[in-house]
């Protein structure tokens, strides 16, 4: 090659050099203002990972896309699975330019961790304004299902009288405080879900702390589409209730369909 046809090929090579760095500028620049308005953020480029913190691990160069939103969350995603491969929550974020490459970095104080994101090129870097008027409204929540129990509670015991839903105690809140016939206060757990062992434990020390403050004889109902087998066998020690409802979703709310009450003995069901 010829002095000349060299000089010209150093040029180009300096020229796109040139192009390949202001574009890494440039998306400096999107993202400082993203991260500072609090904006959601999208960044797709060729990238290497480190995470610190917990355990530590490394994502080889690779094209993935990084996310990251108005409460300063931070999640790297690549073109499978649903879940980020890594991920912040509340996140301190800072971008800077570093040689030829751009350096996305991620901390937290408590517990101490870093995720450093090392761009290599960038695809893409877009901000948008997202305004969220409300929350999710999640039809049959348990809340919803207590309080539609709460409007006839014979649907769980014939002459079952409710006294107070969303009842707050020192552990926890009882989802329904209600009486039956022979006087008894009964604590109702109800789990729009197959109830667990965590359930039950939960039910009893419910149970017992309701019998101690109000010093008379308490019993206790789990309400649930079913219930697990190491769960029932629980219910049954501690001499605890089971009731099966089934339910339908609909807007704008749910509907109990029926109860399958069985007190104690809970081998019918299973």
């Amino acid at each position: 090659m010829r002095r000349g046809q060299q000089t010209g090929a150093n040029s180009i090579k300096k020229n796109f050099a040139s192009i390949y760095f202001m574009q890494l500028e440039q998306a400096q620049s999107i993202i400082a203002e993203a991260v500072q308005k609090k904006q959601l953020l999208c960044v797709v480029g060729n990238c290497f990972v480190e995470y610190w913190g917990r355990a530590a691990s490394k994502l080889p160069k690779g094209k993935r896309m990084l996310l990251i939103k108005g409460d300063s969350s931070f999640a790297i995603h690549q073109n499978k699975n649903l879940r980020p491969t890594n991920y912040m929550m509340n996140a301190a974020i800072s971008c800077e330019l570093q040689g030829e490459n751009l350096v996305l970095k991620a901390t937290k104080r408590k517990p101490k961790e870093s995720i450093t994101v090392t761009f290599y090129s960038i695809e893409f870097a877009k901000a948008f304004e997202m305004e969220d008027s409300a929350d999710i409204r999640l039809f049959g929540s348990e809340t919803e299902l207590s309080r539609e129990l709460m409007q006839d509670l014979s649907f769980i015991e014939p002459g079952l009288k409710p006294a107070q839903s969303e009842c707050p105690f020192r552990k926890g809140v009882v989802d329904i405080l209600a009486e039956d016939v022979e006087g008894n206060l009964v604590v109702v757990e109800v789990k729009r879900r197959k109830a667990d062992y965590k359930a039950v434990t939960q039910l009893e020390r419910y149970m017992k702390q309701v019998e101690k403050i109000k010093g008379k004889r308490t019993r206790g109902i789990l309400i649930a589409p079913d219930i697990q087998k190491n769960a029932r066998e629980l219910l049954e020690e501690s001499g605890l209730e089971f009731a099966k409802f089934d339910f339908e979703i609909g807007n704008p709310k749910a509907k109990i369909k029926g109860i399958k009450k069985k007190q104690r003995d809970l081998k019918e069901f299973f």
